[in-house]
């Protein structure tokens, strides 16, 4: 399959298929050859064989319906764990092993080719994860081209439907995973829930100057978004803004349910010790340490963290800023920080860890910053990672954006600070910095809400309920 998929590439996206070459290296090889993995990112197609499809509906695989196993849950993803670490993965196993645990038998299946079309040289059909069934969809050979491959995705998933019996298809954006769960419908006359995570048509604006909501790519991917959004029996989302956003594309509102992003109890329990990290990063005791967990793109918008960070190093403040995580954005990043004069220390950037280690990162911290830019997207879609920062007890300081509303609430968990304005940003970290009392009692709230309003325990005792609406359980 490898193989098919590098020829398909080599004939249509020379650029991509240099890039599978270079993620199948030898790791040791491949760690010296980030500046090039990201110009080969910037010049391959941005969504692999074809961007745009050409039609909504995926072709419905041969086959009957089956019966059912009561509480039976497939989740159809893009990728998982454990060879794809980000929030999306994260989600998924969180959310799985939170229904297991509420009595549901949820399996999880990732996109056919995974992982080897990533160039993760691994066919397993089937990794136990935690509990938790991760199925993959192999074949010999790929076909090229997005119609295609979904088609082909719908067929191996179909096989694997008959063998398991779900009563549910829970599927998660994008729309390739949608579409495939509305064709299974067709055939095994299974309710569909989609869920929506983001609405990634948003995210591909801000991937690249001079993109706009006319490019036809854009529309393409909002169209065939909405399309498995109204085709669903329930559409599952994070927040409220992306429910009205949702609502306003045609789908009544009593078929979308709110299902937020949340943690798990190792995030409640009590912080670790920071010390011995601190130590280790450089970080002297006295030292005020503001950092975030995030992917590095631009939307994040890191850049206003560090411009603020150095207008309070110049006002004399002992600050750290800590920033982990990766992304395409990170050289730059680091260029900036140098030329703001963050290059001695003041600017750390750790790169991605374990998501195992990030409450000792979360112990580091004085405040979580979320500093968005005023993006479209960002103004809709709720992100993870503050919520976890909330439930490690960290006060957080974000844009004063829709979605992150809904996770601070100002002079209670955090403060909101006007987006894009270092000088605002600046002002309000000086005055939480210097107030402990405050940073104290804000943590405890946001640890106190988290625990009430977002654990996983709860997001799957609300799954089940939509499930039994739809007579699945």
């Amino acid at each position: 399959m490898a193989a098919s998929v590098a020829w398909g590439e080599l004939r249509h996206d020379p650029a991509r298929a240099a890039l599978l070459g270079a993620r199948l290296l030898p790791g040791r090889v491949r760690r010296g050859l980030g500046p090039v993995e990201e110009r080969l990112a910037a010049r391959a197609g941005t969504a692999g064989p074809s961007a745009v499809p050409s039609a909504a509906r995926v072709p419905a695989p041969p086959g009957r319906p089956v019966r059912a196993v009561p509480g039976r849950v497939l989740h159809l993803v893009t990728n998982g764990l454990p060879f794809k670490h980000a929030g999306y993965t994260v989600r998924t196993q969180a959310l799985a092993e939170a229904q297991r645990a509420a009595g549901l038998d949820p399996h999880v299946v990732t996109r056919v080719g995974f992982p080897v079309a990533q160039g993760v040289l691994d066919a397993r059909p089937l990794q136990i994860v935690n509990g938790v069934p991760q199925h993959r969809l192999l074949p010999p050979v790929l076909p090229y081209g997005q119609g295609a491959v979904l088609a082909r995705n719908a067929e191996l998933a179909g096989r694997l439907v008959e063998r398991l019996r779900p009563a549910v298809l829970h599927a998660a954006t994008d729309h390739g995973n949608g579409r495939v769960a509305l064709a299974l419908r067709e055939t095994y006359r299974l309710p569909v829930v989609y869920e929506v995570r983001g609405f990634l048509e948003e995210t591909w604006l801000t991937q690249a100057p001079g993109r706009s909501p006319a490019d036809r790519t854009y529309r393409a991917r909002r169209a065939l978004e909405t399309y498995c959004m109204r085709g669903a029996d329930l559409v599952l989302t994070l927040g409220h803004a992306m429910k009205a956003e949702i609502v306003a594309r045609g789908v009544p509102a009593e078929r979308v349910l709110i299902v937020p992003n949340a943690v798990d109890d190792a995030f409640l329990a009590p912080p670790p010790d920071g010390a011995e990290l601190r130590a280790r990063l450089g970080i002297a005791a006295d030292d005020y340490v503001v950092g975030t967990v995030s992917s590095l793109t631009p939307h994040e918008g890191i850049g206003t963290l560090l411009h603020a960070g150095a207008e309070l190093r110049r006002r004399g403040v002992p600050l750290r800023l800590l920033i982990v995580g990766e992304g395409p954005e990170r050289g730059a990043l680091q260029a900036l920080a140098a030329r703001l004069g963050l290059d001695d220390g003041t600017a750390l950037f750790t790169g991605r860890v374990p998501h195992r280690e990030v409450r000792s990162y979360h112990a580091v911290l004085d405040v979580f910053a979320v500093p968005r830019t005023d993006e479209r997207v960002c103004r809709l879609v709720t992100p993870l990672k503050p919520v976890e920062a909330l439930a490690s007890g960290v006060p957080v300081a974000a844009s004063d954006l829709p979605a992150l509303r809904e996770l601070v609430e100002p002079g209670v968990n955090g403060r909101l600070i006007p987006a894009e304005s270092p000088q605002a940003w600046a002002e309000a970290l000086e005055v939480l910095l210097y107030s402990r009392k405050r940073r104290h009692e804000w943590g405890a709230s946001a640890r106190a809400l988290v625990a009430r309003e977002r654990t996983w325990k709860r997001v799957a005792a609300t799954t089940r309920e939509a499930y039994r609406a739809l007579g699945s359980v």
